[in-house]
């Protein structure tokens, strides 16, 4: 049996997808709604039931501080190990992402699944590309102000990386022990950005940007240091795939990546539309 927790997130709802032609998968939430659902509360421990599971796919539970999300990941693990569970494959950071707030719990949890009884694989994930929507969306003018400076991001679609999951999961055995890069194979900066969406490109600063975040009221306090730290890292190139040793993204997919320009510019245009 396979159990893809996180399914109610976009990650696992886009992996659940493409494995449900199996009748061995079960999906993970925190409030499941049929018998094909299991429920899975990383912040209530008792709640983590992995019997009969062969392989765990373990989407990671970020969204907190950092001894939040290294608990729920502990909890994750020790059920698993309990259940002896077979292998557990972990959607994690990119290696060039060490200079991120958000990157301490995906290396501790890591290294956690790395000591524990069960098969391991990592599978450590660029950012988004539907995230740098987010991030660096166009003004109601058209303008991007994104602090991203002269930087550039490898982005990738969140769909290569929900393909790359399911792959691996259906077949752990050749898997086992592996830690997979898969950034963006196109390092995209802000003119790049907002050519694909018919805007301009005029970065403001990260004090500006602080501002902005604080003020709108939506980022909670954890997040504000995350994000401005996000938008450091892309401006000073961090991020751009060169710091990647080997890229396995199209080996793992077995064809040529989806284009992730054309992934932000159609998260823009939903965004837009408000679908």
């Amino acid at each position: 049996m396979i159990l893809v927790t996180g399914a109610a997130g976009a990650l696992g709802r886009l992996v659940a997808q493409r494995l449900a032609v199996r009748d061995d998968v079960v999906l993970g939430t925190r409030a499941p709604r049929s018998a094909g659902e299991r429920r899975v509360d990383f912040d209530d421990p008792a709640s983590l039931d992995f019997a009969g599971v062969d392989t765990l796919l373990l989407i990671s539970a970020g969204f907190g501080e950092d001894d939040v999300v290294v608990a729920r990941h502990d909890a994750a693990v020790t059920a698993a190990e309990r259940a002896d569970v077979r292998h557990i494959v972990y959607t994690s950071l990119s290696g060039d992402g060490d200079h991120l707030a958000y990157a301490l719990p995906h290396r501790w949890t890591e290294r956690r699944i790395r000591r524990s009884s069960s098969q391991w694989t990592i599978l450590r994930n660029g950012l988004y590309a539907e995230f740098l929507a987010a991030i660096a969306a166009p003004g109601p003018d058209g303008t991007i102000s994104a602090p991203l400076g002269a930087g550039r991001l490898a982005a990738v679609a969140r769909e290569d990386l929900a393909e790359v999951a399911a792959r691996v999961v259906s077949a752990p055995r050749q898997h086992a022990g592996r830690t997979y890069e898969l950034v963006g194979e196109e390092a995209l900066g802000g003119r790049e950005l907002a050519a694909a969406v018919g805007g301009s490109y005029e970065p403001g600063s990260l004090a500006r940007a602080r501002e902005t975040i604080t003020a709108a009221g939506e980022a909670l306090p954890y997040q504000l240091p995350m994000l401005v730290g996000t938008y450091s890292a892309i401006a000073a190139s961090f991020l751009d795939g060169t710091g990647i040793e080997l890229n396995a993204l199209g080996g793992l997919l077995e064809r040529e990546p989806r284009s992730a320009l054309e992934a932000y510019a159609a998260s823009v245009g939903a965004a837009r539309s408000g679908t």
